[in-house]
């Protein structure tokens, strides 16, 4: 048995068959991590989402902020955005069976045994690992539940932007989705900059990559996390992450890694589904 980790697909479905099958992934013997955003943008989110789906326990998936966006228009909490490609999931006859399964993916994966932590963009700096699977678990419990409607009513917005164990309510549970789908950079304290998506190097004065953030909590020994999201970042790799967004849909890659044993690294190259749009392409979700 392999196990594999693939980064954000985003209704690149055609890219994903044909990385699995460079990979000889068999989902009878093989198991498959997913960092989430499994739809939009791309052309073919309906077959990438039920593809996924058919799969059952042979992935380990996580929500990414597309994910949480695709159910927000579902719900009625949002409208679809002028980039957005979903159309072809909302008309589907099929719709309400894979959304209501979507809403039920958790937010985070743990496997202490292979040495990963997973979750779409990453851990906030102020968060100790136990604090974010507690986090984690407070927003799947609602989404997995009655009050997802009124969960993805409120979701929407850049604050509270800090962190504080007192926050309560809607507020808490939307720095959460924040701190899980949505964040790349912060300040040196911790608070979360959400209006700036481009790569380091690049980002304005007192803007921080979310992992050299000076008051961050490390990863305890012997787990690595595993992120995507951040697709300018591309594939980056240091003692205690490995951020695998290399931008399939922007004309990158799609790209995967081996998680047990030593890290093999696979790509396939995309010929891109669309152009980055720096003014109006925000990924608010």
């Amino acid at each position: 048995m392999a196990v594999y980790c693939i980064g954000d697909i985003q209704g690149c479905n055609n890219e994903l068959l044909t990385l699995l099958d460079r990979l000889s992934f068999d989902p009878q013997r093989d198991r498959l991590w997913l960092t989430g955003d499994l739809v939009n943008r791309g052309p073919d989110s309906l077959e990438a989402l039920r593809f996924v789906k058919s799969l059952g326990d042979s992935a380990r998936v996580v929500l990414g902020n597309h994910d949480i966006h695709l159910l927000a228009v579902w719900t009625g909490a949002t409208t679809l955005k002028r980039r957005d490609t979903l159309a072809d999931i909302l008309e589907a006859p099929d719709c309400d069976e894979l959304l209501h399964w979507l809403r039920r993916l958790p937010l985070m994966q743990e496997d202490h045994e292979l040495g990963y932590v997973m979750t779409h963009a990453g851990l906030h700096p102020a968060w100790t690992l136990e604090r974010a699977r507690q986090c984690a678990r407070e927003l799947e419990q609602v989404l997995s539940g009655n009050q997802y409607r009124d969960l993805l009513m409120q979701v929407y917005g850049n604050e509270p932007s800090r962190w504080s164990p007192t926050l309560r309510g809607w507020d808490r549970l939307r720095f959460i989705t924040n701190a899980l789908t949505r964040m790349r950079y912060c300040d040196a304290e911790g608070r979360m900059l959400l209006d700036y998506k481009g790569p380091p190097g690049t980002q304005p004065r007192g803007y921080l990559p979310w992992f050299r953030v000076p008051v961050r909590r490390p990863v305890p020994d012997g787990l690595t996390l595993i992120s995507g999201h951040w697709s300018t970042l591309g594939f980056h790799e240091q003692s205690d992450l490995v951020a695998i967004d290399t931008g399939c849909l922007w004309g990158g890659q799609l790209t995967a890694i081996r998680l047990d044993g030593p890290r093999e690294r696979v790509s396939v190259n995309c010929p891109g589904a669309m152009e980055p749009d720096p003014q109006h392409d925000h990924d608010e979700y």
